[in-house]
């Protein structure tokens, strides 16, 4: 592991924390590792239900407004959902330290998502010209099982990812996640991966360090 991954701060929230004040939190915490006041941070976390909305969303993809609240953002990417049974994990790094290329950056959160789910022999893969980890199910299925949303200021990330462990499959009956119609959703449960959480949290956590260890340079 890297001297720069192990001065980064892991936090971990066992309640659902409300969007509203994750938000604030990442808005307040970017400005101080800006600053140098605070250090890197990975924030592992859950939600209440609720679909956020990125910056290339489209209204014609919430099919049902009223489900549950929706969250407009500043991270990239269309709509997704995001509920208990679903680790999200906020990752805010000081991007000018490492590199400075976005491609790079995300490439590192595909590797470390894929790194996660190995773990627990389940093969996740990149899938070109769309966002986020897919699962193969044969015969021309195919699943999500992560997503991924980033935003960077003066080159300070937030936001991250969204791993499905055993979410409420059906709370995405209100949206077209990342706008993708013709393939569905999944999880680790819908896999037959039953997992714990905290198994999942030391498994990213594991992941992250493999994943971020290397300086991040893209091939181009």
């Amino acid at each position: 592991m890297s001297g720069a991954a192990k001065e980064i701060e892991w936090r971990l929230s066992d309640a659902p924390v409300p969007y509203p004040e994750a938000v604030a939190a990442m808005e307040e915490r970017v400005a101080a590792i800006r600053a140098g006041t605070a250090a890197e941070l990975v924030w592992l976390l859950e939600h209440p239900p609720l679909y956020t909305a990125g910056t290339s969303a489209k209204d014609a993809d919430l099919v049902a407004p009223d489900l549950f609240p929706v969250y407009r953002t500043g991270r990239g990417g269309q709509y997704t959902y995001h509920g208990p049974g679903q680790r999200v994990g906020y990752v805010l790094l000081d991007l000018r330290r490492r590199g400075a290329d976005l491609r790079a950056y995300v490439n590192r959160l595909e590797e470390w998502i894929i790194g996660t789910l190995v773990r627990f022999n389940v093969t996740g893969e990149r899938r070109a010209g769309r966002v986020g980890i897919w699962i193969d199910e044969g015969q021309g299925r195919e699943k999500k099982i992560a997503a991924i949303g980033v935003r960077v200021r003066h080159w300070i990330s937030f936001h991250g990812i969204a791993l499905n462990v055993d979410p409420d499959l059906s709370h995405y009956r209100g949206i077209i996640p990342c706008g993708v119609r013709e393939h569905g959703v999944t999880s680790l449960a819908e896999q037959g991966i039953i997992v714990a959480m905290p198994e999942v949290d030391a498994a990213l956590r594991s992941a992250f360090d493999e994943a971020f260890a290397k300086p991040l340079v893209c091939a181009r």
